[in-house]
């Protein structure tokens, strides 16, 4: 029995050694530096939004000791996910894992470099689920929390698997109190578009809204008991300009349902950008359809 756990210590620690070459330091806020992922060789790093908390002066620490500036080529508050590049040549980038292939009780390494070297925590797969939107409306490709404690500086680094191979991006700033990580879809799919756009396009219409139960027989017709009333609605917006006014219920974009904030910020999703698509609104005790087109959110 204390072979075998000498050779699982032993294993891990070989796990941590090679997961370091991919693992940075991020110093972009006051306090204490966070950590960060090698993307690419040629000097492409990603590491968590919360942590880089400027966009001037921002430096990297690289895993051979040397510190280097970087310069933030985009973010995405909505993901957590912030992309930096740096004058360098020839960085480590892992093997990331496909996230179909982690099961809850895997064992996993948190790994993070707020200091000159890597530091880790052990933890497992605690939950995995099907694919989420965060607070801030960011679409995540599947849910994947973890009982590994982050520790401060953790944020921006990887979780990896058992075997060496990258499963995500660690961040404490996605939901209070849970220990959740970024699966390598996500990160492609953001990183790519912040590599070609600097910031994630996201549909905008111009309002303000809060959700509001829908009467009696309206919600049996529909199916639905809530709709989104409209608080505010600005002159020059989308809503604005196709004619939605204030007290107006919006009850469903392009024949999808919206019984709330997050529901219609998954509806405003970038490739509704520029469509005119039908909104269903409750006015003066009518139903009336309006056709909006999608402005973006700068």
């Amino acid at each position: 029995m204390s072979e075998a756990l000498v050779t699982i210590s032993e294993e891990m620690a070989n796990v941590v050694e090679r997961a370091a070459a991919s693992l940075v330091r991020v110093e972009g806020r006051r306090r204490m530096p966070a950590s960060g992922i090698v993307w690419s060789a040629d000097g492409v790093i990603v590491t968590a939004h919360h942590v880089v908390t400027r966009d001037e002066n921002v430096r990297v620490g690289l895993p051979g000791g040397e510190r280097v500036a970087a310069a933030v080529a985009g973010r995405d508050p909505s993901t957590d996910i912030a992309v930096l590049r740096v004058e360098a040549s020839g960085l480590a980038a892992p093997a990331w894992v496909d996230p179909e292939a982690l099961r809850v009780g895997h064992l996993v390494l948190a790994l993070g470099r707020p200091g000159a070297d890597a530091q880790a925590t052990l933890g497992i797969i605690s939950a995995l689920g099907d694919a989420w939107r965060t607070g801030g409306g960011g679409q995540v490709e599947r849910f994947m929390q973890t009982d590994v404690v982050m520790y401060p500086g953790f944020s921006g680094g990887p979780l990896v698997d058992a075997g060496g191979r990258f499963a995500g991006l660690n961040s404490s700033a996605l939901a209070r109190g849970l220990s959740l990580t970024l699966p390598a879809p996500t990160l492609r799919r953001v990183v790519s578009t912040l590599l070609e756009h600097g910031h994630m396009r996201q549909g905008y219409l111009g309002v303000g809204a809060q959700p509001a139960r829908l009467p009696d027989a309206l919600a049996e017709e529909l199916g639905q008991e809530t709709g989104l009333l409209l608080v505010s609605v600005e002159p020059d917006s989308p809503a604005g300009r196709a004619g939605l006014l204030m007290g107006d219920t919006i009850l469903a974009l392009d024949g999808e349902p919206v019984r709330g904030l997050e529901e219609l910020l998954g509806l405003l999703s970038a490739d509704r950008v520029g469509q005119t698509v039908p909104v269903r609104i409750w006015r003066g005790g009518t139903l009336h359809s309006v056709d909006v087109t999608i402005g973006e959110r700068q």
